[in-house]
Parts: C-alpha cells; sequence; structure tokens
C-alpha cells in the first residue's frame, strides 16, 4: 500500500517580512544593553554589580548577619539562583568566593570558613565543602532594606521581589572598586582607604562645589589589598582621578637583608594587587633558566601567612636597586593597574566619573535613602500614634467600651459612631486582651504618645530642612568611619607612594662589576691602560719605544670612557675591559672601529648630565651633552660633522657663562656662551672667523672669575673682567691680539 503524506498546513497570514540587517542590529543591541546593565557595569551608588547584590539579598533572606551560624555555600548558591540569578552556579559561587577573599576585596563583603583560594591563584574548594555568612561591611551596605529604603523589582520568575539598588551607608563603589569588560565599554575601578574616602565626603558635603585636587588632599591614591608602591608623580594620579581614565603603576614592597660576610638578599614582602604570586615566581624561574637576568642567582618561596619571596644575587657586589630594577622590568614585579571609572550613574547611564563625582552619587543616594526611611518611620509613628489616641479612649471609658463589646451585635460600628474611633483604633480595641487594660498600662501609653510625638516633629523638621538632612548624613558617616578604625587590619592603610624612579641604566654587565678607583692613562700613539687606583704621579711611567704621556685622568672600574676622534665621531668604552697596568696597554683601536688617518682628539670620562663645547678646526661648533656622545657599538656615535680637509679640533667641558677662542692666527675672542647652541649632532656654528687657518683652542670659564691659562712653565695667570672688556665681542667676530704673557703655542693649557 503507498504511504500518503500530508500537504503542509497553510498559514493563516502572509509572514513577516524583516530586513536581516536591522533584525540583526535589534538583537544586538538589546544583547548589549544586557550585558552593559545587567553584568558588567556597576550601580554608581551602591557600586555592586547585580550578582554581587543578588548574592547579599539572599544572604540576608538566610538571616547570615555577622555573628550568626556559617551555612554551606551550596544552601546560598541554590537560593540565589533559583530566586534571583538564573544563571550557572558556578558563575555565582565564583563571585561569591572573591567577595570573601580578603587578596581580592580591599573590604570583604563576606566571611568565609573553609578553603576559599589563596593568593598564589589556587582555586576555592567546592561550594558543598566551605560556608559563609556576611561581614560588618555588607550589613552596612543592607543597613534600612526593610524600611522602604529603596525599590524593589520583580524577579525573573516574577514570584519574589529582588532590590533595583542597595541603601549602600558603605562607599563601595570606591572602597571595594571594581572590573568587568561590557560591549563596546569596560570598567576599571581601584579600591581605596573607606575611611580616606569617608573623609572626602564629608569635605564634600560642607563644599559641595569642592574639585577632584581638593579632595585629593584626602585620597591620595589607591589602596589595593595586597599593598604595594604606586610609583606616580602626583600630577598623574591627579589627571587620572580629574578625567575617570589612566592608569597607576605598582611596584612590589622590598627591602634589602643583610648576611654572614656581606652576603645579602632582597626580600619582597607585598606584590602588586591582581598577580598570582606562584605564576610570578614561575617566571621568575623561566627568565633565570633562559639566562635573561644574570644578576639574580636563585629566587626562593618562604611565604607563610604572609608573603616572602627570597631574591639572591649573583655576587655580593651587585648593586640591589640595579637588581630589583632588571625584575621590574621583566617581572609582574611591577603592574599597571588600568583605569576606567565607567560606572552606571543613577544606576542607568553608563558614564565615566571623576573622583569628585563618584561621591557626589554615593552622598545623592544616600540623601535618597534617608528621606526614605524618613517617610517609612514618620507612616509608622503616625499609625502607632492613631492606635494610641484610640487606647487612651478606650482608658477614659473602660466601662462603656466593655458593654458595648458585650451587648452590641456589631462592636465595631457601635464603638466608632460612639467615640468617633476609625477602623484602625476600633479593631485594635477590638483585638486587645481585657487583663492587658490596666492603669500601668494607661501611663505606659500616654509616655509612648508623648516619646512619639517628639519622634514625629523632629522627623518633620528634617523632611522639611535640606542642611539638617546633610547633618544627618554628616553623623551616620562619621559613625561608619568610626566602626572602620575600630579594625585596625581593616582600617589601616596598606599601600604606599614614592616619587616616580630615576632612570637607572641598567647595564647589567658594569652591575657586576665591583667598584674601583683606577686611573686611565692614554699614550701619544693611542696605546691606552689603567692603573690600580688614583695616581698623582705618573712620572716613572714606561712607554713602548718612543711613545709617551698624552693624557691621563681619574675614574673608577664601572665609568664609560668617551673618546673624541678628528672625524667627529665619538667611541664608548668601558673602564673595567680596559688592559691593566702592568704592561704598555693596548692601542685604542682595538676597541673601536676609528678608520685609518684618524687620530685622537679627546678622551675623558662619562658624567650624566655634563655639557661639552666641541669644535672643529673650520672654528664651527656647539654644545652637547655627555649623554648625546654615549655609544653602544664599536662604530661610535658621528656627533660633530666636518668636510675635509676641516677636522674635530676641541672638546672642553662647558662649565661657564662665556667662551674664550684663539686662533692659529693668534686672535682672541670672548663672547657670551648663549650665544651658542645645543645640538645633538650636526655642524655647529661660527665660533670665530679667520682669514686664514683655523681654531687652536677654546675655553668655557665664569666671566666674574677671570680669564685663567698656564704658559709652559706651569705658571698660571689670570686676566680679570675689567681688563677682558677689549676681547668680549659676538659670537663670530674676528677678535684680537691676546694679552701679554699668553702662551705661543696659542693653547689656554
Amino acid at each position: 500500500m503507498a504511504k500518503t503524506t500530508n500537504p503542509p498546513a497553510t498559514p493563516d497570514a502572509d509572514p513577516d517580512i524583516v530586513n536581516l540587517r536591522d533584525a540583526l542590529e535589534e538583537r544586538y543591541l538589546a544583547y548589549a544593553l544586557s550585558t552593559i546593565m545587567g553584568r558588567a557595569l556597576p550601580d554608581a551608588r551602591d557600586g555592586l554589580k547585580p550578582v554581587h547584590r543578588r548574592i547579599l539579598y539572599g544572604m540576608h533572606i538566610l538571616r547570615l548577619d555577622p555573628g550568626t551560624a556559617f551555612k554551606k555555600c551550596a544552601k546560598i548558591v541554590g537560593d540565589v539562583m533559583g530566586s534571583f540569578h538564573p544563571h550557572g552556579d558556578q558563575a555565582i559561587y565564583d563571585a561569591l568566593v572573591r567577595l570573601a577573599q580578603d587578596f581580592s576585596s580591599r573590604y570583604p563583603m563576606i566571611e568565609g570558613q573553609g578553603n576559599f583560594g589563596n593568593i598564589d591563584g589556587d582555586s576555592a574548594a567546592a561550594y558543598r565543602y566551605t560556608e559563609a555568612r556576611m561581614t560588618d561591611a555588607a550589613r552596612l551596605l543592607l543597613e534600612g532594606i526593610n524600611e522602604d529604603a529603596i525599590d524593589f523589582r520583580e524577579n525573573y520568575s516574577g514570584d519574589q521581589k529582588e532590590p533595583i539598588v542597595l541603601p549602600a551607608a558603605f562607599p563601595n563603589l570606591l572602597a571595594n572598586g571594581s572590573q568587568g569588560i561590557a560591549v563596546g565599554m569596560a570598567t576599571s575601578i581601584p579600591p581605596h582607604n573607606a575611611s580616606e574616602l569617608c573623609d572626602a565626603a564629608l569635605y564634600l558635603v560642607t563644599h559641595p562645589k569642592a574639585t577632584t585636587d581638593q579632595l585629593l588632599t584626602f585620597v591620595p591614591g589607591p589602596d589595593f589589598p595586597t599593598g604595594g608602591i604606586v610609583v606616580d608623580g602626583p600630577e598623574q594620579i591627579a589627571e587620572t582621578y580629574r578625567t575617570g581614565r589612566g592608569s597607576f603603576r605598582v611596584r612590589a614592597k622590598w627591602s634589602k637583608e643583610e648576611g654572614t660576610r656581606g652576603t645579602w638578599v632582597a626580600v619582597v614582602t607585598e606584590i602588586p594587587y591582581g598577580v598570582q604570586k606562584s605564576r610570578l615566581i614561575e617566571k621568575i624561574a623561566e627568565l633565570l633558566n633562559d639566562k635573561k637576568l644574570p644578576l639574580l642567582a636563585d629566587v626562593r618561596d618562604e611565604s607563610a601567612e604572609d608573603v616572602r619571596v627570597v631574591l639572591e644575587p649573583r655576587a655580593r657586589n651587585v648593586d640591589p636597586n640595579v637588581l630589583m630594577e632588571s625584575l621590574f622590568r621583566m617581572t609582574e614585579l611591577e603592574s599597571r593597574f588600568p583605569v576606567n571609572m565607567n560606572v552606571l550613574a543613577d544606576g542607568v547611564v553608563p558614564r565615566v566619573v571623576s573622583l569628585s563625582e563618584a561621591l557626589k552619587q554615593w552622598l545623592d543616594h544616600r540623601r535618597d535613602v534617608l528621606l526614605r526611611r524618613s517617610r517609612f518611620r514618620l507612616g509608622e509613628i503616625e499609625h502607632r500614634l492613631e492606635v494610641l489616641a484610640g487606647m487612651l479612649i478606650v482608658f477614659l471609658h473602660l466601662d462603656e467600651v466593655i458593654r458595648i463589646i458585650r451587648e452590641e451585635d456589631e462592636p465595631k460600628d457601635a464603638l466608632k459612631a460612639r467615640f468617633e474611633l476609625t477602623d484602625v483604633q476600633a479593631n485594635y480595641i477590638l483585638d486587645t486582651r481585657l487583663r492587658s487594660l490596666r492603669r500601668l498600662e494607661e501611663m505606659q501609653l500616654r509616655k509612648d504618645f508623648d516619646a512619639l510625638t517628639a519622634e514625629k516633629t523632629g522627623i518633620e523638621a528634617l523632611l522639611a530642612d535640606e542642611s539638617e538632612q546633610w547633618k544627618t548624613i554628616t553623623a551616620q558617616i562619621r559613625d561608619v568611619k568610626k566602626k572602620l578604625s575600630a579594625n585596625p587590619k581593616l582600617g589601616k592603610r596598606r599601600t604606599q607612594f614614592e616619587t616616580p624612579p630615576e632612570g637607572i641604566a641598567l647595564d647589567l654587565t658594569e652591575a657586576m662589576i665591583e667598584r674601583e678607583p683606577v686611573t686611565v692613562v692614554l699614550s701619544t700613539k693611542g696605546w691606552i691602560r689603567t692603573l690600580k687606583g688614583h695616581m698623582a704621579d705618573l712620572s716613572a711611567l714606561q712607554f713602548k719605544g718612543d711613545d709617551s704621556l698624552q693624557t691621563a685622568f681619574f675614574a673608577e672600574t664601572t665609568s664609560r670612557i668617551l673618546v673624541l676622534a678628528t672625524h667627529g665621531k665619538v667611541f664608548t668604552l668601558e673602564a673595567s675591559k680596559l688592559p691593566g697596568g702592568r704592561g704598555f696597554g693596548e692601542p685604542v683601536r682595538l676597541m673601536a672601529e676609528i678608520e685609518e688617518g684618524e687620530d685622537i682628539v679627546s678622551i675623558f670620562p662619562y658624567v650624566a648630565g655634563r655639557r661639552m663645547l666641541i669644535a672643529g678646526s673650520d672654528g664651527r661648533g656647539f654644545l652637547v651633552g655627555h649623554d648625546d656622545m654615549i655609544s653602544s657599538t664599536r662604530k661610535g656615535r658621528a656627533v660633530l660633522t666636518v668636510d675635509a680637509p676641516a677636522r674635530a679640533q676641541v672638546l672642553v667641558t662647558a662649565e661657564g657663562d662665556h667662551v674664550a677662542t684663539i686662533g692659529e692666527n693668534r686672535k682672541l675672542l670672548v663672547f657670551p656662551i648663549t650665544e651658542v647652541p645645543e645640538m645633538a649632532r650636526g655642524k655647529g656654528v661660527r665660533l670665530q672667523r679667520y682669514k686664514d687657518g683655523g681654531i687652536a683652542d677654546a675655553k668655557v670659564f665664569a666671566i666674574a672669575d677671570g680669564l685663567t691659562w698656564k704658559d709652559s712653565a706651569g705658571r698660571t695667570f689670570t686676566v680679570g673682567k675689567p681688563e677682558l672688556n677689549e676681547w668680549i665681542g659676538k659670537r663670530a667676530e674676528a677678535g684680537r691680539l691676546p694679552p701679554k704673557g699668553f702662551p705661543k703655542n696659542n693653547r689656554f693649557g
């Protein structure tokens, strides 16, 4: 028998034609809004995301207040998931665990019992093994939640109510911070010290127009749970808090511990926030095995309850600061905490806020909570006063009330008609036991009536006067600060501040060298060597063949030596690598690629920040810093550009306010040093004009001290400022013949 199939049913109406692009945009926008509002960004008023708010409210329903018995986390997670948060149980438990970790939350909202993980990155035990209850900070967030302080909405199933925001007597947004990634936006708020935030809020109450810069006198910066040191400058910190965007540079806290026989180790006691200690040590060990940390010999984790990471240097003479600087640059011992204070302002609008705006959001919310709680209390008082007024009538006509109750078929209506009572008063009288109607009870009711009347007057005055409202909020904030200060472990600031560290040249080879004084000697034929110590008398020094002494100067084994050649290049030598003084030394050309036909003009030790006057034989020159002459290769650095036949001729220290130049034509010129530009490289400007020949020598000096020179006999001559007037002119002039007694070799000596 053939199988028959029924034809497809005809649709009742024509299908809707929807543009795919529009449909995708609409659905993706709904997803994005859901992610932003319901998952990633915290509410500016209580600083909580929905999952955290639901966990705390679920624990409130379970009455897990501080001091009560712990309950299994499985019970908490199950109730929260079943009533408020229809997502995975593991996501809820992970959020609960983070609220309980004192290295993740500056002020933990949950007190845990059991294994809740550690700073090494080990995860918490399963929720069937752990227990929890709320902390005092969480209790502050929920304070007044049953007094109509905030709005509620239906949960996802519509059978219960959940809070839209918590009353938040605690400045949680900034105290604990928040991190999250939404669609197209993210948030990253560092934790702060709550006592400092309370001080800033109190100042903001009395000075509503206070700027972020003024509030920074109370809140100097973040206060991370794991401590550490913030090394950003005050201006950068202030800019971050003004704009709500930036970053904080956080370093580990360390100290040097002395050992026996001059040995030492660096001990890290605090690590940057968010860094897993085990991963940090693994990274250091990996770099150590790859020989990328030549200053470090070993790393040990001696941590117990507190962090203690021991770093052992490779040699005793290693500079501790250089060792730590290398680790800061290559490991997570230094990290950057990004700041993007993107929150739901008023619980609705995503916006990046400044420090002052964040505090204002909390203060405005506290005022709303105060007004709502006051109105709620006022309603309770009015209800109680109405009841008390009815009871007082009962005591005045007790026999008549009893008669009506015993004889009337409708005692409620009879009571209302006889004594002009309300429904509330009549119902309360009928529900009251006769044995409680004693004379003593009447006296207590009158006392309660008077007390409630006075309280009502106070609340009405509060609701009518904004200044009284802020006074009440001020008292509440001071009370919160007092509670926080009572716990030194929570109240004390953990993160410290230091000025930004100056740049440390991480020449790791030099860092392994023991610092010792040496004398660098250069011969006329370009042979170089070092002598131990600073030797002033070099008369007994021997040279190879007909070679002789050209120059000598004092330095240290860690010094870098700069060499200027006649083609204008400067080469860098390391004093520790120069040959010792037992032999004649070695040619400089073996250490630097000085071209054939070029000679050494000058050799001197590198000094950070020092300036020099450099000039070619054609009389052109400029000022250049030592830092601009350093090179890292044997090829050197081209500093002075000279065109043949000109050659580099002069290189002198630029310490003074005037320049004196002498030409081969024996003409002397003095002019202000301000007329000479400072450059990193180039030809420079004309220092002195010559008809024939070029520059012979130059000197930078202080005009107030006069111009000095030495003659061939070693005697020093000085010409004071008044006598120099006829030689003082402008740069690029020809100059005049020098004073009597000036050396015939045209050198200042």
